[in-house]
Order: structure tokens, then C-alpha cells, then sequence
């Protein structure tokens, strides 16, 4: 295996992470559905590229699709355990993007839409980030091959 290949499925973390891995993508394909398709009370595609519009991030439909489509399927790679270092990367890009426009202003607690549950995603993106999927998981099996 290449050693790009192995940097990029390779994994020593144990199952500890693969619960985190998959509770993090689950958090992240529901809120990603919210932005795409409308699902759990979400604005869907035309909801959303409004209020991206309104915060100053256009054009708006675009920066839905982008992070609508981050969120989902990077949050599916994340459950499956497949490319999780690639998803974990934009995620985390997205994480900062969310913190620094949306949430920073508003201080650290949930309670005044601050950036606190932003922050607890970003440091669960940036495990699987450096220390990879998990010993279940698509990427680990694949590694092992």
C-alpha cells in the first residue's frame, strides 16, 4: 500500500474513537439533511441559501450545497468509517467557517447561540483528523488489506 493511501486510511486508535467517529457523523448527516432536503424541520436547500445570503455568505445557494453537502456526507463517511480523515478535514473547515461567522459574537454558551457545541464537534473532527477512523471502520479494514 502507498504510503499516501496508508496516511490517509491508516489508523492505530482504538474503539473509543469509532464511538465518537460515529456519533459525530450522525450529528453531522442529520444537520446536513436540514440544509439539503428540509428533513427534521430544516429550510432545505432554498430555506438555507436565504439565511447564508443574509449573513453575508454568497451566494447563497452555493454555500448551502457546499456545507449542506459537507455536513451529510462527510457526516455518512464518518458513520461508515470510510475516507473519515478526508471528511473530518472539510467538517472542520466548516466548523470554523460556523464558529467565526455565526457563533463567535454570541460567546462561548449554547444558550446564546455561542459557539460551544461548535467547538465540541470541531474537537471531535480533529481526532479522527490525526488519529483516524478506528479500528471499526471501512478505512481500517481497508489499511489492514
Amino acid at each position: 500500500m502507498s504510503k499516501l493511501t496508508q496516511s490517509v486510511l491508516g489508523t492505530h486508535a482504538g474503539y473509543g474513537l469509532t464511538v465518537l467517529r460515529i456519533f459525530v457523523g450522525i450529528i453531522f448527516a442529520a444537520h446536513g439533511s436540514q440544509k439539503l432536503f428540509g428533513w427534521f424541520g430544516g429550510g432545505g436547500l432554498a430555506g438555507t441559501a436565504q439565511w447564508m445570503e443574509s449573513i453575508g455568505l454568497a451566494p447563497g445557494t452555493l454555500m448551502a450545497l457546499l456545507s449542506g453537502g459537507t455536513e451529510f456526507f462527510g457526516g455518512l463517511a464518518l458513520i461508515i468509517g470510510l475516507l473519515a480523515r478526508p471528511a473530518a478535514l472539510g467538517l472542520s473547515f466548516t466548523l470554523l467557517v460556523a464558529i467565526f461567522t455565526v457563533h463567535i459574537s454570541h460567546g462561548l454558551f449554547m444558550a446564546n447561540n455561542g459557539y460551544e457545541f461548535a467547538l465540541a464537534l470541531l474537537g471531535g473532527t480533529l481526532a479522527v483528523l490525526i488519529e483516524g477512523a478506528g479500528k471499526a471502520s471501512l478505512d481500517g479494514a481497508i489499511a489492514r488489506r
